[in-house]
């Protein structure tokens, strides 16, 4: 099977590392390095933030690429190949919506930083924050951000995730579409834009194809992902409806689910 695959993509949270954002990097390394010779590419595939993902493969994360923020960024190791340009009035249209409930915390995520609005979050919310933007920055207004904005990232109150899912999906048809990795998360990205989209360009660009691409993933965004790739592993953390749209299961990220399999495949 080595020799046929030339793509390996894997989601990061609840999937690569384990809960406490570690993995084991020897262990990695020396699987990475038995890819490389068959000429496979390893791809992170992520909601998160670019630069966040990047440190988590310090001194060599120029020999991975990059599907960040659920496909609206992508990076072929050190070349940028995609990044999704929302129109001034969209971005306007999302902000006057989250200001309507003000329990929702709104991060807006650009090419160069992130950006929340002075005021809205608690201190809890920002020590969080530093885990998951490496770049962030604090400003008075959103709407008076000058960067190429990506996606919104929300935060709503945990039991109430498929009421805000559900909303945006409604009042936001047409413009953007809602993803969700559940527990509060939301991230709004632009229509046809989600992992899969990410992974389809690198693919192309490499001249490969979905029978040759394996992908590890956990959450609700991952399925477009898991879909595509015609090898597709949902973690045993995962929920029902993610291991339905995988063709196989793999031990939890906590068991190294990720490393074990790979280290099966590229024996």
């Amino acid at each position: 099977m080595k020799n046929h695959i030339k793509l390996v993509t894997v989601d990061i949270d609840g999937t690569f590392v384990h809960s406490d954002y570690t993995y084991d990097i020897q262990r990695f390394r020396r699987i990475l390095s038995r890819m490389k010779n068959v000429g496979c590419n390893f791809v992170v595939a992520s909601g998160n933030q670019y630069y966040q993902l990047r440190d988590l493969f310090p001194g060599y994360y120029d020999e991975l690429s990059f599907v960040a923020e659920n496909g609206a960024y992508v990076k072929d190791r050190k070349e940028l190949v995609f990044a999704v340009d929302m129109p001034k009035e969209t971005i306007d249209d999302v902000i006057d919506l989250c200001m309507e409930y003000p329990e929702i915390i709104n991060i807006l995520c650009g090419v160069d930083s992130a950006y929340c609005q002075r005021g809205t979050v608690s201190q809890e919310f920002v020590a969080l924050t530093k885990i998951y933007y490496h770049r962030l920055e604090w400003v008075d207004d959103l709407k008076k951000v000058k960067d190429q904005i990506l996606k919104f990232a929300l935060t709503v109150p945990d039991e109430k995730t498929d009421f805000y899912y559900d909303l945006f999906s409604k009042r936001l048809k047409g413009k953007m579409e809602s993803t969700t990795s559940g527990h509060g998360s939301i991230d709004l990205i632009a229509p046809g834009c989600h992992k899969a989209s990410g992974i389809k360009r690198l693919v192309e660009r490499w001249g490969i194809s979905p029978e040759q691409c394996v992908a590890f993933g956990d959450g609700e965004n991952d399925i477009e992902m898991l879909n595509y790739c015609r090898n597709s592993y949902a973690m045993a953390n995962a929920p029902q409806n993610v291991k339905n749209a995988a063709k196989y299961i793999c031990p939890s990220n906590e068991e190294d689910g990720v490393l074990v399999t790979l280290d099966k495949i590229f024996t």
